[in-house]
């Protein structure tokens, strides 16, 4: 391998991972290359300013736990997606670490109510490209150095 490349790694249709960031861990999210975005599900979702400073308010299930925690961001930007049905919305954006196996990435996501889909974390081809390889065939490979693919 030769200076500045990166070990491509293998991942399935369905992975978990992991958002320390929002306190969410070991949460099962959707590959789903057709998305550009990832999204995150959010309850309560709203900006307003704190002291001047534009902050967005969302209110996110702790991983193991019936429990809401209140987050704040200062550091989004609005952007408009296309959902699950086709349409366009406006959706606030965050930045959040995660982790999936062994790779850590500083990724975006849209903050939505996910409440109807079933899983709470979808990953969209943004953060993947480059850094993953995506087997449909499989589920919860976790991140496997893609040169292990013939043991699977």
């Amino acid at each position: 391998m030769n200076e500045g490349e990166h070990t491509l790694r293998l991942i399935g249709r369905r992975e978990y991972v992991d958002l320390p960031e929002l306190g969410l861990f070991h949460v099962e999210a959707k590959i789903d290359t057709g998305a550009y975005t990832s999204s995150v599900h959010v309850e309560d979702v709203f900006m307003r300013e704190i002291e001047g400073i534009p902050t967005v308010i969302a209110n996110i299930i702790q991983s193991g736990t019936e429990e809401k925690k209140e987050f704040c961001f200062t550091n989004f930007s609005v952007k408009k997606i296309r959902n699950s049905f086709g349409e366009m919305e406006e959706r606030f954006v965050i930045k959040s670490l995660m982790k999936i196996g062994h790779k850590q990435i500083s990724a975006s996501f849209s903050l939505s109510n996910r409440d109807k889909m079933r899983y709470p974390v979808l990953l969209g081809r943004r953060p993947l490209k480059g850094k993953f390889i995506i087997d449909v065939s499989h589920l919860h490979i976790g991140g496997k150095d893609a040169g292990e693919l013939h043991s699977i």
